[in-house]
């Protein structure tokens, strides 16, 4: 993987960067409906929804580069909650943005000891990845170690997403009242009133394989003329 002395010379795009912070907190629960409440933003954009209509949380975005990407300083510990929402929610590749379906299907990564692969049906909150980075995010994500556990999905619906659940107090203000350790399944109603940073897709049709398996797989299904860069 080529990098210069300033760090790696890819980011990925869903990586946080410096300076990306967090907007201030001006958020409000209105009563939409007799017994229903919902969370909102006091200057809320239909932008700070997903589709299915769950708000998120809001964060700040740095200038792109020249090459279209985000600047600044990479947070890798972090996945920008919109440009995580934004790729997971298209399956592209959460490096290049590009469309990440292979011949062969999905391809979405793990730590190696992120996920039971004996499980019938994996939760994942990482965006697929295309075929020619694969290497890139196991060689730069540091929970990857260099030996991702690799998910070759034929499909991957979404399920839900991960985040806070509000309430309100004395006098009026807001507070967290839950942060659940699981993921929250679309349709579920405590949505009404839960601020999401992450969206989640259901592996339940997949195959595990190692890195070198799967490059090896790549390798083979792909022209001569395009096999992948080291």
């Amino acid at each position: 993987m080529p990098s210069t002395a300033a760090g790696p010379a890819v980011v990925p795009y869903v990586i946080q960067r410096l300076g990306e912070e967090a907007a201030p907190d001006n958020l409000v629960i209105r009563r939409t409906v007799p017994g229903r409440s919902r969370l909102h933003y006091l200057d809320e954009d239909p932008r700070d929804r997903d589709p299915r209509g769950v708000l998120y949380a809001r964060v700040g975005w740095n200038p792109l580069g020249a090459d279209g990407m985000p600047t600044g300083e990479p947070q890798w510990k972090f996945m920008h909650p919109h440009r995580q929402m934004m790729t997971m929610q298209t399956l592209r590749c959460q490096v290049c943005t590009q469309p990440a379906r292979t011949k062969m299907g999905f391809i979405f990564l793990a730590g190696p000891r992120d996920e039971d692969p004996t499980r019938p049906q994996i939760l994942t909150n990482q965006p697929p990845v295309c075929a020619r980075h694969v290497r890139t995010v196991a060689a730069l994500c540091p929970h990857m170690e260099r030996r991702p556990m690799v998910f070759l999905a034929r499909s991957a619906p979404l399920y839900g997403v991960s985040g806070v659940l509000y309430g309100r107090v004395a006098g009026g203000g807001l507070h967290v009242v839950a942060r659940p350790d699981c993921a929250v399944p679309y349709g579920n109603p405590d949505l009404a009133t839960f601020l999401a940073s992450q969206m989640v897709r259901r592996l339940s049709s997949f195959r595990v394989l190692n890195l070198d398996e799967l490059l090896q797989d790549l390798d083979a299904a792909a022209p001569t003329s395009a096999r992948w860069p080291e």
